[in-house]
Order: structure tokens, then C-alpha cells, then sequence
């Protein structure tokens, strides 16, 4: 394989620029071409294609967001569509792809891959909700973030005596908040994975009044529940003013931390091995107990994420 493309697509994520520097320097340094295609699939289908090199990607790995940009593209969920991406790979004489993204990156990936385009996924993403691998980059950099936020919410709330609902992101899956939680010492952890029953939430909020606590902090996934109605119950049932702090797309940006460069790095060299080795691969890379893993597409976009029992218990005990 002599040339490869690169693409980044969905919602950016603290590391996508390092994964991309590791990406191109492992290329050129093998002797393959690389090509950046910008704006996703979207930039695929307009062939918003361009050769990079090693200055290309200079200076961008400490940098939030990703270099190549990201955008939607509903032409690209057609026939029609993915075939044009397909014509255009190989006006460029791209030969293999290397995909960063989530769930609906994959996807996409996989309907080329139907079409006999080589792909190897990287996964780039907050959410932390792709089932085959332990963590995605991105991930801990936002709840870096979401810390951070915890830090400072709790110092005002504790000026007046107040609680706070922090919604966070993760839709169906919650380890934003859950791994925030733990870290940032919240009262409460609301997580799609797992049942909340709004009045353990009141009697612990109760029992730390009772005992002098004058803030109290609430982790919510976003989607699970009306953050302003939570809000609302708490403080008629307890008597505690509540406030509700929607953190929003702040979480996805931002100098991406140590260990999300390191996974980062690693992945994009070994994508670009893998691939350059395997010109049949439909694959994405992983990591598990501190190794890269290799797994198929469709099993990495079909297996569920599941929650950690251990660290949600523990949450729950040391929250008492």
C-alpha cells in the first residue's frame, strides 16, 4: 500500500489531533503517501482532499479539537453517496483509509469497507461508549473538564449553601459522569445504566445537612432527566436551594490530557502499520488492560457498552 488517506469525522474530541500527527509521521516515515480529507465524508464526497507531510502536522498534538475538521453529511448515509466517496478514493488513488470518529464514524466506514475499501477506525470520542474497547480518546480529557467545573461550582455552592445538578455529557452511556463523579466527590451520580430513585437522592442530601454539609453536588447524564425538575423536587423535599449547571459542548474541547496523547499516539501508529500490513482490514483498534486490540468493525460498532459495577458501587458507598 503506497498511498493512504485520513479522515476525522462526528463530534471532535481532545486527541484527534495527536491520533492524526501519529497517523501522518508513521506514514511518511513507512515511505506511504498520506492524504488528509477534510470536513469528514462531507470533504470525501467533495473531494476536499490534500497530500500532508510532517509540517503538516506540527505543533497540533497538545491542541483541543481536530485539524482536519468534522461536518455532517446525510449524502453520504445513500448508495448514491457512498459510492461517489468510493469514485473519489480512487481519483486521489487513495488505497486504504484511516477513520477517527465514534459509532457513527464506523459505520460510515463500514459501508466502504462492504465495498472493498480497506479502513482501520480509531476511537475518537467523549463518551467513552464504544463496547470494545476500555476507553476512547477523548475521554478522560473531558472529564478532566468536568472536574474542573466541579471544582469551581462547588466553591460558590458552598458560599450559599447550595446544591447543584450538573449535566453532563455521554447520552446512553454514563461514564462522564460516573468517572467525574467518583473523582470530583458528588453526592449523587444519575447514569442511564443504572436505576435512580429520587428519594435515596433526598435522604442524602438530608443526612449531609444534618451533619453540616453546606453544598451538595448531583452528576447527571444528559438524557436520563429533566435536570431543571430534579432540581425542582430536591429543593421542595429538602428545603436546599438548587441551581442546575448545563456543561454542554465545553466538554469537548481543550488541550488533551497526558494519557489521551499517549493512547492517541499509539493508536495512529498502529493503524497505519496495520494497515499498510493487511490491505483486506476492516478493523478497529482498542485498548484493553494496556494493550492495543484489534477487533472487526462490525463487532466493534454491534457490542454493547457496559458500565462498571465496581466503580459505580464504589461511587455510591464513599458518597454516604
Amino acid at each position: 500500500m503506497k498511498r493512504i488517506g485520513v479522515l476525522t469525522s462526528g463530534g471532535d474530541a481532545p486527541g484527534m489531533n495527536a491520533a492524526l500527527r501519529a497517523v501522518v509521521r508513521t506514514a511518511v516515515y513507512m515511505g506511504v503517501e498520506v492524504y488528509g480529507i477534510y470536513e469528514g465524508y462531507r470533504g470525501l464526497l467533495d473531494g476536499n482532499i490534500k497530500e500532508l507531510n510532517v509540517a503538516s502536522v506540527a505543533d497540533i498534538i497538545q491542541r483541543g479539537g481536530t485539524a482536519l475538521r468534522s461536518a455532517r453529511c446525510a449524502e453520504f448515509h445513500t448508495s448514491e453517496g457512498i459510492q461517489k466517496g468510493i469514485d473519489m478514493l480512487k481519483v486521489f488513488k487513495i488505497e486504504g483509509l484511516v477513520v477517527l470518529g465514534g459509532d457513527g464514524t464506523y459505520r460510515g466506514a463500514m459501508e466502504l469497507a462492504k465495498r472493498g475499501v480497506p479502513v482501520v477506525g480509531i476511537p475518537c470520542t467523549i463518551d467513552n461508549d464504544m463496547g470494545y474497547t476500555e476507553f476512547t480518546v477523548g475521554f478522560f480529557t473531558a472529564v478532566e473538564t468536568v472536574i474542573e467545573a466541579i471544582g469551581k461550582i462547588r466553591d460558590t455552592s458552598s458560599s450559599h449553601g447550595r446544591g447543584n445538578i450538573i449535566e453532563v455529557m455521554g447520552r446512553r452511556c454514563g461514564d462522564i459522569a460516573l468517572y467525574a463523579g467518583l473523582s470530583g466527590g458528588a453526592e449523587n451520580i444519575i447514569i442511564p445504566e443504572e436505576p435512580f430513585n429520587v428519594n435515596e437522592m433526598i435522604e442524602r442530601t438530608i443526612r449531609g445537612r444534618n451533619r453540616g454539609k453546606i453544598h451538595n453536588i448531583v452528576l447527571l447524564t444528559e438524557g436520563v432527566a429533566n435536570a431543571y425538575e430534579v432540581a425542582e423536587t430536591l429543593e421542595e423535599r429538602t428545603g436546599v436551594d438548587f441551581r442546575v449547571t448545563i456543561l454542554g459542548h465545553i466538554q469537548r474541547g481543550g488541550s488533551p490530557s497526558a494519557f489521551d496523547r499517549v493512547i492517541a499516539s499509539q493508536m495512529g501508529y498502529h493503524a497505519v502499520d496495520y494497515l499498510v500490513k493487511h490491505p483486506e482490514a476492516q478493523t478497529a483498534l482498542g485498548i484493553q488492560g494496556g494493550q492495543i486490540v484489534y477487533t472487526g468493525m462490525l463487532e466493534a460498532v454491534s457490542r454493547k457498552k457496559e458500565i462498571s459495577e465496581d466503580i459505580y458501587t464504589i461511587a455510591q458507598v464513599l458518597s454516604i
